[in-house]
């Protein structure tokens, strides 16, 4: 009887092991596979100090709750000789100058980030911090529209500006300010900065409905006046041209303003002129390969055939015109996305370059812009097709599913964050090896706060600029523009090429960021389950 009861267990204890082992190895290769998927890199840092840099590029009187406290008040004069107050919004890179068209570009693509991903920015923590460094934007250019058909646009000169080195708090330089209006029109500008009040109204609709119709109101009489006095913005402000001038045209921006409109107001008007103005303005004609301040068919065409994603779940129905329309932008999306992938055809010469790295490349003159925009679309088109449950796109070289795009928006962001040949984090503070010489006239000179003294144009350059010591304060959360198309990078404050950041390659990756540090989240959770899982199995076996 003994001998037969060892036996018996004995067996039992086979049959448990040809069905549990199978299964424990299974449980195993899940939680080796879910964490091999990790990154290295932790995203709610890299998120929390991208929002932290827009508080670095204030103008005007600094709140109280400012967290970057090497910078003081500024341009607290803007617009007093016209008559007009244009105290406040952003410097757009390592200047003194306020560009209308890259701010509201940089406020568009704040918003937007928010849009996609602000449930990501809350469980982060950031989401207010977001929301401030949208409406810090959009006051300004409350302030800048004095009237239906004005809006002023630029505040400085960047010639007279890049004759000095001086903080913000110490200019001498000229602040001249500049408008558009009937006479003067500036669609380019006139449309994005509407685009960008509506893109934030949607931000602002549950929080403050009243700020979020006021927004609403100067988009919608933005977008008027661009569409019926149109013209090029730098044709009318000179004083542009040399820094900012519109290569494509006011076409984008128009049809970008319209479906910005769409998305805050649900009005049929404004997707029957996406509709109607397709060929006209070039959103279902273009096909391009990059997304910047100035070229922005890419992000029409993503934002164009997100709607066609989501028919049926935002009680959305096309026919007819409209839905073939819709899939001409849609087409023209997918080429972009395609070319980002290197799976448009090799003959086409549509395909975005690479670094050896793997960092696309578009241009060597503040290149990581184009790869945060491409970055940034790529998440979108990923998480909207597989919202919608869309099989991917079908590109000339193949299929490419909405995991094939986050891979790549996670390789553009890791990348810029330290996975490159240089093992340099280009996003400024994070990690232990970042540019310490930003081309940034506050960060590379003395703290107002600490050194009141008062430092003039030419003084600037010589003490202070041609200096070979790091930068005495980090501009962080700063994205500068680049390595060359070999991945090499000089870390000298005189290379502005690659060491000069700006406020629209920040901008896009905040979403990033917020996407990827939601997806860790979300993996880390699913290896902890997996993990008890495992440990439970083999407890009990």
């Amino acid at each position: 009887m003994v001998t037969r009861s060892i036996e018996g267990n004995a067996a039992k204890g086979e049959i448990f092991a040809l069905i549990l082992v199978p299964f424990a190895l299974i449980m195993l290769n899940a939680v080796v596979s879910t964490a091999s998927g990790a990154s290295a890199f932790d995203y709610g840092v890299a998120l929390s100090k991208s929002l932290l840099y827009f508080e670095a590029q204030r103008s005007g009187h600094l709140p109280h709750s400012q967290r970057v406290t090497w910078r003081g008040h500024s341009g607290l004069l803007d617009g007093i000789e016209q008559g007009v107050d244009l105290v406040g919004g952003y410097y757009d890179a390592g200047d003194n100058v306020k560009f209308g068209l890259p701010m509201a570009f940089t406020i568009t693509m704040l918003s937007w980030s928010v849009v996609e991903y602000g449930g990501a920015m809350a469980a982060a923590g950031e989401l207010e911090h977001a929301m401030e460094a949208i409406k810090w934007g959009t006051d300004y250019f409350i302030k800048s529209h004095t009237h239906p058909n004005v809006l002023w646009v630029q505040v400085g000169d960047g010639d007279t500006d890049h004759y000095c080195w001086q903080r913000p708090e110490d200019m001498t330089t000229s602040r001249q300010a500049f408008k558009v209006d009937e006479e003067n029109p500036g669609s380019e500008v006139a449309a994005e900065t509407a685009a960008a009040m509506a893109a934030a109204a949607i931000v602002f609709k549950q929080s403050n409905p009243h700020y979020s119709r006021l927004l609403l109101h100067h988009a919608q009489q933005l977008f008027e006046f661009g569409d019926k006095y149109r013209g090029r913005y730098h044709e009318s402000v000179a004083e542009a041209a040399g820094y900012y001038p519109s290569t494509s045209g006011y076409g984008d921006e128009l049809l970008w303003a319209a479906l910005w409109l769409h998305r805050a107001t649900g009005r049929a008007e404004y997707l029957d002129y996406v509709v109607e103005k397709a060929y006209e303005l070039g959103g279902a004609a273009w096909a391009v390969a990059e997304f910047s301040w100035d070229i922005k068919y890419a992000g029409v065409q993503v934002l164009a055939s997100k709607l066609l994603m989501e028919e049926g779940r935002r009680e959305l129905r096309f026919q007819g015109k409209e839905k073939s329309t819709l899939e001409q932008y849609k087409s023209k999306a997918d080429h972009f996305l395609c070319a980002c992938l290197a799976m448009n055809s090799d003959d086409s010469g549509s395909n975005v370059a690479r670094t050896p790295g793997g960092l696309l490349f578009i241009r060597r003159w503040n290149n990581l812009q184009y790869a945060a925009g491409a970055a940034f679309l790529l998440a979108v088109a990923s998480d909207g097709l597989a919202a919608s449950g869309g099989r991917g796109l079908l590109c000339p070289r193949g299929p490419v599913g909405p995991r094939d795009m986050m891979v790549l928006a996670r390789g553009q962001a890791d990348y810029i964050l330290g996975d490159n040949p240089m093992g340099l984090s280009y996003l400024v503070g994070f990690g232990p090896r970042f540019p310490r010489r930003v081309h940034h006239r506050a960060a590379s000179t003395a703290p107002y706060k600490e050194e009141k003294g008062f430092i003039g144009c030419a003084q600037g350059y010589d003490a202070w600029f041609g200096r070979r010591a790091p930068n005495p304060n980090v501009v962080e959360g700063a994205i500068v523009g680049g390595p060359d198309s070999g991945d090499a990078f000089e870390d000298r404050r005189g290379n502005y090429m690659q060491t000069e950041a700006c406020t629209y390659n920040t901008a896009p990756m905040v979403g990033v960021f917020a996407r990827l540090r939601n997806e860790t989240t979300e993996s880390r959770r699913k290896r902890a389950n997996e993990g008890r899982k495992f440990q439970s199995l083999m407890d009990f076996f």
